[in-house]
C-alpha cells in the first residue's frame, strides 16, 4: 500500500534538502526530469521506513553526505548531490 502523496512529496523534498540538493532548481536546471522526479516521490510511497526517516530528519542540523539508512530514493538523491 502506498502512503499519502503529500507526506511523501515532503519527505522526499526534506531528505533531499538535508542532502543539500534543492529539487527546484535541479528540475530547472535540467538535472532532474519531472518524470524522474515523480518516480522519486512514488518509491518513497512505498517505503515502510517512514517513521525512522522522520526521525532520521528532525536531528539532522547539518548536510547529511547521505540519506538515511534503507531509503528507497538513495540512488537519486545521492546522484543529484554529486552533480551540485
Amino acid at each position: 500500500m502506498l502512503g499519502d502523496t503529500a507526506r511523501h512529496f515532503w519527505m522526499t523534498r526534506s531528505v533531499a534538502r538535508v542532502m543539500g540538493v534543492n529539487l527546484s532548481v535541479a528540475l530547472r536546471e535540467g538535472r532532474l526530469r519531472a518524470e524522474d522526479y515523480e518516480v522519486m516521490v512514488a518509491a518513497c510511497r512505498g517505503c515502510a521506513l517512514v517513521e525512522q526517516c522522520e526521525k532520521w530528519l528532525a536531528v539532522q542540523h547539518n548536510v547529511a553526505k547521505a540519506p538515511p539508512p534503507g531509503c528507497r530514493i538513495a540512488g537519486p538523491l545521492s546522484r543529484l548531490r554529486r552533480l551540485h
